[in-house]
């Protein structure tokens, strides 16, 4: 479970799943709520795919896989809408886009289809919260930088201007390389005094 939180983290170590990491992280919320429901999604279906593993054909494995995710990806995309509609409308396009998430068919190929069900599971919600802990750093920093808030909740007064560079598009590239640098170097620095 470590893994998908620190070493194998799959948006600042193995830069997995970029699409939805720099469209949606304009806000910590929306960062937030974009890996929670990415990490839904990769429970369930390193579960059933890890319960199921005997009985898939190789020859069918891998669309035996997406039909998998994709019904995960429906539920929370019917849940989300119906429940959290304003949220919803902000991710838009990019909830149903989870079933192409390159994480998601990664773990199922690399780890549930191997594996019995308690440790995909807990694979699943490594790598998960990884990503949910990554998108939703990525997106304070925007939101700070950006907007001067945080969750909605402002940080600053009047005098404070914010950098609308960060709540677009560039922002996004240059918030998510100033990132992967800093986590690289603290990662240098932990290896270096282990050694």
């Amino acid at each position: 479970m470590m893994n998908g939180l620190i070493t194998e983290n799959p948006t600042f170590v193995q830069l997995l799943g970029m699409c939805p990491t720099l469209a949606t992280t304009t806000s910590a919320l929306n960062g937030m709520s974009m890996g929670l429901a990415t990490t839904a999604v990769l429970i369930g279906s390193n579960a059933v795919i890890s319960l199921l593993r005997k009985f898939i054909p190789d020859k069918i494995r891998i669309p035996a896989f997406v039909v998998v995710i994709a019904t995960f990806v429906t539920v929370i995309d019917m849940l989300m809408h119906a429940y959290i509609p304003a949220l919803y409308k902000q991710l838009g396009l990019f909830i149903p886009l989870i079933v192409v998430n390159c994480i998601i068919l990664g773990r199922a190929e690399a780890f549930a289809s191997k594996n019995g069900v308690v440790d995909s599971v807990f694979d699943g919600l490594g790598m998960g919260l990884g990503f949910a802990i990554a998108l939703t750093i990525l997106g304070g920093v925007r939101e700070i930088l950006g907007a001067g808030s945080i969750f909605g909740i402002t940080l600053f007064g009047e005098a404070f201007k914010p950098a609308l560079i960060m709540i677009m598009p560039p922002g996004a590239f240059i918030a998510l390389g100033l990132l992967i640098a800093s986590v690289n170097i603290i990662t240098k620095k932990i290896k270096a005094k282990k050694a």
